[in-house]
């Protein structure tokens, strides 16, 4: 029954705090002129929202279709019952959309949701997860990411950051926001926005969570840290991001302090130009995910497996972990592997000792 990968609908998960401006942004893609029609999953609808006649109203989901052919469904129950209605409905012609769009209340964690698209056989034969697109506002973010555990795993999941409200708080606020922010999630671009003019390439067709493209489009997600300069030494080929700025945060008691990257939520890589092998490393990944899969929020890496010419690719979100054989390493280039973590007060010395021990 599995149909032929181009058919599959590209899905994005649209998450941020309470006004960082998702519904904004939702408005704005939706008005666009950009000839796709689009179908909105709303986990709750907000006060302001797009006004509309209902087309249909069931006990489960109300769907409603707007002037410009996009449609909106309210998620009453589960994520999974609505995506697999709107999929069956779209085969039988009774709906017709290029897209969907799900856009997670203000306090949601997008793990189950983003889970959903691989734990479930009938949503993996009908969707492709393309990426998860968190907001963040200028102005409270550092209210938000202090006081919020929630804030700080949508930082940690996203595979896209679009900050906010830049214009209302100083350059230098903005900055040090994407220093932390960085420390965090260091494979996800940020731009600051303003909403009225986020062009919809920046927006869509992402492929975050597409193994092999995201490699393609950006050979370099997991380059050495552009803003590692900041720091006071780099020893060590397998140095992990973030470990000397574990100092107490400043920033509640008002100091402002730069390096107050004390957040629950930080990332950290590991590299080497050895090889691994495979079924040391199965092994190993396999028991790290079972103890701290709820706090591992996104994880990826390109390596470099004994007994293969090509790269391997892997990736995971939570407990989920899945790999792909990606293309051959050119002679020219150096065979390293590079993997990067993002979770929540993850042991950093485990990981990367047990990885060490899967090299051959």
């Amino acid at each position: 029954m599995s149909s032929a990968a181009p058919s599959l609908i590209p899905a994005t998960i649209l998450t941020g705090f309470l006004g960082s401006g998702k519904t904004t942004l939702l408005k704005r893609v939706l008005s666009e002129a950009h000839g796709q029609k689009i179908a909105v999953i709303e986990n709750e609808f907000g006060e302001e929202n797009i006004d509309n006649e209902i087309l249909v109203t069931d006990a489960k989901e109300q769907i409603i279709q707007m002037s410009n052919g996009c449609i909106c469904c309210t998620i009453r129950e589960d994520l999974r019952t609505t995506l697999n209605d709107l999929a069956e409905k779209r085969r039988k012609g009774e709906l017709d959309f290029d897209r969907v769009v799900i856009e997670t209340t203000g306090l949601a964690d997008p793990g189950p949701v983003a889970q959903t698209f691989f734990m479930d056989e009938q949503i993996a034969e009908s969707y492709l997860l393309d990426a998860i697109l968190t907001l963040v506002d200028a102005k409270h973010a550092v209210t938000q990411l202090n006081d919020r555990q929630e804030a700080r795993r949508q930082i940690g999941f996203a595979d896209q950051i679009f900050i906010s409200k830049t214009d209302l708080v100083a350059q230098d606020e903005t900055d040090a926001l994407i220093h932390r922010l960085k420390h965090m999630n260091p494979r996800a671009p940020m731009k600051a926005v303003h909403f009225g003019d986020v062009q919809i390439k920046e927006v869509f067709d992402l492929r975050g969570f597409n193994l092999n493209a995201k490699l393609d489009i950006d050979p370099d997600f997991l380059k050495d840290d552009s803003h590692a300069h900041d720091h006071h030494d780099h020893a060590g080929h397998d140095h992990a991001e973030g470990e000397h700025c574990d100092h107490p945060s400043h920033a509640r008691e008002g100091h402002g302090h730069h390096h107050h990257h004390d957040d629950d939520v930080k990332s950290f890589v590991f590299r080497s130009p050895r090889a691994f092998d495979a079924a040391k490393l199965e092994d190993f990944l396999g028991a790290i995910v079972n103890i701290y899969g709820p706090r591992m929020l996104r994880y990826k890496g390109v390596l470099s497996m004994q007994g293969t010419e090509r790269k391997v690719i892997f990736q995971g979100v939570h407990q989920l972990m899945g790999s792909d054989l990606g293309p051959v390493w050119r002679a020219d280039e150096p065979r390293n592997s590079k993997m990067v973590f993002i979770g929540i007060d993850l042991p950093q010395d485990i990981f990367l000792q047990g990885l060490e021990q899967c090299l051959v």
